[in-house]
């Protein structure tokens, strides 16, 4: 009977080579470590893969979040007088609305001030606004207490932070004191101006920098309590495209006019961002370091392996296997280990992404403390943002190290001499 093709028996990945790599992963009782440090390694990288996709998606649910709320609730180019108020405003205001891909332009009166209330004291930022033009603000607006809006048009009215109110005590229909550093100029010198304001609503974005520390003022009535006249302290300009708001810049300051400077909102946050993109490049690298470490695994535990079998390698290799076939061998019982706990890895950083916030809230009433304190991290919740890019490279990086880590001891194996190995094997 003829024998058959040398090519239809050593194609590459033939069936005999996925059986024998298979074979080999299960080790018999008396080299069982090998099976230990397999499981072991894929382990590691099933752990590498799920810790580095939450820590990323994480920090990259950060940024977003952090990025919608400032976005959402101050304005992407502040216009500002060079020096002073900002006289003739509404003027301004008129042009800057006509400037394409300017979606809302509106002036306002930002100052720093105490606020204080049934015996505490904190300090908060007020910002002056029309109420038509805090209705026009889509994330404060959709957030605040019924009717809050009409009764903010009165006098001696506030609008505060859900935060704010909770920090105070008070309650809507309640008052706030506010104290201004800077007052009334008498021969003593200048005295803080104090006054008490009804809280006519209350708003709540999510983001506790905002609930805890912000206070909404009628336009007017911020002129006269920061003393600015018949000015303003800046126009805040909302564009469609934030991350091109410096391409418009050129337009924007035609429009406002001279005497002025133009403020994007990356010059005011561009320190915190800087901050968050340079702590997700070294958490990446320090959470790569627990994949490389399985990597090595896998390749101890294909050196022994090969070692361990090496009688097995020389028959096949006296049998007609060629060297490709026997490198492909453990190319393949590599490669399971590291596909293996890369699909593992993946499935559990997805679901632990997914479901994040029921396990933060069940490990809080487990361990009967806060997992996530918002007045620390500013948000009221753990933010993760899985992004298809980020995962995918995160998988692609693993199953290259696994790859690689499966080279060596693959052709180690391949360059095995069968007689040295069944002599003294």
């Amino acid at each position: 009977m003829p024998n058959p093709p040398a090519s239809a028996s050593t194609r590459p990945f033939a069936a005999f080579e996925w059986m024998l790599a298979l074979r080999y992963l299960r080790a018999k009782r008396q080299d069982g470590y090998v099976s230990v440090i397999s499981g072991f390694s894929l382990v590691g990288i099933a752990l590498g893969v799920a810790t580095l996709i939450i820590v990323m998606s994480v920090m990259g649910g950060f940024r977003k979040e952090f990025l919608a709320s400032i976005l959402g609730f101050n304005g992407h180019v502040t216009v500002e007088a060079a020096a002073g108020p900002l006289p003739n405003f509404d003027a301004i205001v008129g042009k800057l609305k006509f400037v394409p891909g300017v979606t809302r332009a509106a002036p306002i009166v930002d100052g720093q001030v105490m606020a204080s209330q049934n015996g505490v004291n904190t300090g908060i930022y007020v910002r002056g606004m029309r109420p038509e033009d805090l209705g026009s603000l889509t994330d404060v607006a959709r957030t605040l207490t019924p009717g809050a809006l009409k009764a903010f048009g009165g006098e001696d009215t506030v609008i505060i932070g859900q935060g704010l109110a909770e920090k105070l005590g008070i309650r809507r229909g309640g008052s706030i004191t506010l104290i201004a550093p800077k007052g009334e100029v008498t021969a003593f010198g200048t005295t803080p101006r104090i006054k008490t304001y009804l809280v006519a609503g209350v708003f709540k974005i999510g983001n506790s920098a905002y609930d805890t520390g912000f206070v909404f003022m009628p336009l007017d009535e911020a002129q006269l309590f920061f003393n600015t006249g018949e000015g303003v302290t800046g126009i805040e300009v909302m564009v469609q495209q934030p991350d091109n708001d410096i391409a418009m810049l050129p337009d924007i300051a035609k429009a406002a006019g001279p005497g002025v400077r133009l403020v994007p909102w990356q010059d005011i946050n561009s320190a915190f961002f800087e901050a968050v993109q340079v702590e997700s490049n070294v958490m990446f690298l320090i959470l790569t370091l627990i994949i490389l470490v399985a990597a090595l695994n896998i390749v101890s535990g294909l050196i022994m392996l090969v070692k361990d079998k090496s009688s097995d390698i020389a028959i096949l290799r006296t049998m007609g296997a060629s060297r490709g076939a026997v490198m492909r061998v453990f190319l393949i019982a590599g490669m399971a280990i590291g596909v293996t706990g890369t699909l593992l890895g993946f499935v559990l950083g997805v679901l632990f992404c997914w479901n994040i916030e029921s396990i933060k809230d069940g490990l809080s009433r487990l361990t009967g403390t806060p997992l996530f304190d918002p007045t620390i991290y500013f948000l009221s919740k753990i933010p993760a943002d899985l992004d298809p890019v980020q995962v995918g490279s995160v998988v692609a990086m693993a199953l290259g190290l696994t790859f690689l880590a499966t080279l060596y001891p693959s052709w180690r194996a391949a360059r095995l001499d069968p007689v040295e190995a069944l002599r003294y094997g």
